[in-house]
Formats: C-alpha cells, sequence, structure tokens
C-alpha cells in the first residue's frame, strides 16, 4: 500500500513539473515576442521621424552676398558668434568693420546701440572707409557730433527683412536714406553703397555690410 502511494505520489510530482515547465516555456515565448514586437515599433518611429538638421542653428542661413564668405566660419565675428551679441559687440568681433568699430567707440554710441530694442545697421566695411581721403577722415574723427550725425546716418528703427529694406527709411540721424533693388541685389543712398552680405542676425540688429561709407 505505501508502495502505491508514493508512485502515484511522484507520478503526480512529475506531472505537476511538465505542467510547470510548459507554462514557463509558454511565458518565456511570448516574452521574446513582446520584445521582438517593441523593438520593430521603435525601429519604425524612429524611422518615421524626421533627421534634425542644423539649419535651425546656423545664423547665417538667411544671409546673401558674396561678402558673406568674408565672415568668420566660427567664433565671435561668425554668424553664429554675432546673433547672440547686441549690435555693437557682434561688430567689435567681425574683422571687416574695425574701423567702423573705432569710429563708434569715438562717438560713444555703444551703449546707445546695444541697448536698442531694434535696428536695421547698414555698416561700411574698413575698405569703405579707405576710399575717403585719410586727412579727411581724421577731421570726421576728431569732431565727435560730425561723426555722430554720419554713423547714425547708418542706423534705422527696426530690423528690416530683404523684403523689407527697399524704400525710404528715416535713419537716427533724423533725415532719410533711401535703398533700392529686391531679392539679393540692393544698393543704399545716394552714394548706391552695394550691399556686400546682408541679413546679418544679431540679438538686437539686421546688418547689412556695405562697400561704402554714407554721407548725411
Amino acid at each position: 500500500m505505501k508502495i502505491n502511494t508514493i508512485t502515484r505520489t511522484g507520478s503526480a510530482a512529475a506531472t505537476l513539473a511538465l505542467l510547470l515547465g510548459l507554462g514557463l516555456s509558454a511565458c518565456g515565448s511570448e516574452d521574446t515576442d513582446a520584445a521582438k514586437d517593441s523593438g520593430s515599433k521603435t525601429d519604425e518611429t524612429s524611422e518615421s521621424m524626421p533627421a534634425e538638421t542644423d539649419e535651425a542653428d546656423d545664423a547665417g542661413a538667411q544671409t546673401f552676398g558674396e561678402g558673406c564668405k568674408l565672415i568668420p566660419a566660427d567664433g565671435a565675428g561668425s554668424f553664429n558668434g554675432m546673433s547672440t551679441a547686441p549690435v555693437a559687440s557682434a561688430a567689435s568681433a567681425n574683422p571687416l568693420l574695425k574701423t567702423l568699430v573705432a569710429a563708434v567707440g569715438q562717438a560713444k554710441l555703444v551703449d546707445t546701440l546695444n541697448s536698442a530694442d531694434a535696428l536695421t545697421v547698414f555698416a561700411p566695411t574698413d575698405d569703405a572707409f579707405k576710399k575717403i581721403p585719410k586727412a579727411d577722415l581724421d577731421a570726421v574723427m576728431a569732431d565727435k557730433a560730425t561723426l555722430t550725425k554720419v554713423l547714425t546716418h547708418h542706423v534705422v528703427a527696426g530690423q528690416l527683412s530683404p523684403d523689407e529694406v527697399a524704400g525710404e527709411h528715416e535713419t537716427l540721424a533724423g533725415d532719410k536714406i533711401n535703398v533700392k533693388g529686391s531679392g539679393e541685389n540692393f544698393t543704399v543712398g545716394k552714394e548706391n553703397a552695394k550691399v556686400l552680405c546682408g541679413n546679418i542676425p544679431t540679438a538686437n540688429a539686421t546688418v547689412y555690410v556695405v562697400d561704402t561709407v554714407l554721407m548725411p
């Protein structure tokens, strides 16, 4: 009688073990399939999402003009570097605008320009200043009132995009300046100064680099 009990007990235990093994195997199979499905969905999601581009971080993406190639590729004087600084500080980092920066400092206009809400600046290059006879340029640089008048003649209120810049605008000097052209070809003032690199963003201004100093 005892032998039969042991045999039955052993048989029951074996059956239970077999059932448990099958159950665990089934669970393992389901977990593996779920993991595969999850991985597949992740891959599909990854493939369906568009790849990120650097255009949003490229402050020079909307600039134009043959002179833009002269702007440094990186550093404080690059498009990205200038975009985070107020306009006078941004110009001070640009190697094309050293004479303009010196003139702005001489006229004590740095704080005025940096603290303005929104401006458009027509910024003459160093070569533009070299077109002026040295004696005349020295005389203007030495006369703060005249220098201030000349510099503020290059500045317009508001940040003008290429679609808005053409036309007559009042300058911070209180006179008028006329911009002609469209698309990516513009001239400024009675001097017909050519825009070499336009639509440069700074923290508080849009800059158009020009090849001639504009006189009031």
